[in-house]
């Protein structure tokens, strides 16, 4: 193995590591926004940890696709010119940079941006979904465990758009903590955000796990 193979195959290896990491750290995280013995300023600290911890998994999977893709170039598994692969790490560094955008941004001044990094995650999604299908019935030729990756990398994608649609009450209740101090009803608003977004994470981790599997066992 070279050594040009070997660091991209770390790259790839470590993607898995720093997703999981980082949402079991946002996961801890938002613990403490609940908890109603915590002061206001600790809970809202407890949120700014978890929104930073939380750039991890994001970075990781945008960059799943590209190291993905030219490590299965690399392997010989796929084979397209040279100039796809540098194509797809442009439009994948691209993703990577609107994404930190997005995240540095706040209010107004990232609306813009954030509206265009979800009409991208829904491109992503049915080029995924499409790729994968058309991999399982023959239309393409794609080993068997690439056709696979790219649906389950699709599914990740939809979760991930899922948890978005969840958190939308998460938002205002926020804002109100940050104005007004905690209360009741807004307490109870977040806890049930959290209640109803845990176990769609936690489905989000499995297929991480079975895309690892898959990337692992190599089934052609």
């Amino acid at each position: 193995m070279d050594l040009a193979l070997a660091l991209l195959t770390l790259l790839h290896l470590l993607i898995p590591i720093y997703w999981l990491g980082g949402d079991l750290g946002a996961f801890y995280s938002s613990r403490f926004l609940v908890d109603p013995k915590r002061t206001v300023p600790e809970r809202l600290l407890a949120l700014h940890i978890l929104n930073n911890i939380d750039m991890a998994p994001r970075t990781a999977l945008i960059l799943t696709f590209p190291t993905g893709f030219t490590l299965a170039v690399m392997k010989g598994w796929l084979d397209v010119p040279g100039l796809t692969v540098i194509g797809v790490w442009v439009a994948g560094l691209a993703w990577l940079a609107l994404a930190w955008t997005v995240h540095i941004l706040h209010g107004p001044a990232g609306k813009t941006y954030k509206q265009i990094d979800l009409a991208v995650r829904y491109i992503v999604l049915a080029v995924l979904v499409a790729g994968g299908v058309a991999g399982l019935v023959g239309a393409v030729t794609l080993p068997l465990f690439i056709a696979l990756k790219l649906l389950v990398l699709g599914f990740c994608i939809f979760v991930g758009l899922l948890v978005r649609r969840q958190l939308v009450p998460l938002i205002p209740a926020i804002v109100d903590l940050g104005k007004n101090g905690a209360s009741p009803e807004g307490d109870k608003t977040i806890a049930g955000v959290l209640s109803v977004t845990q176990p769609t994470v936690m489905t989000l981790w499995a297929a991480v796990l079975v895309a690892s599997f898959l990337g692992i066992a190599t089934p052609l």
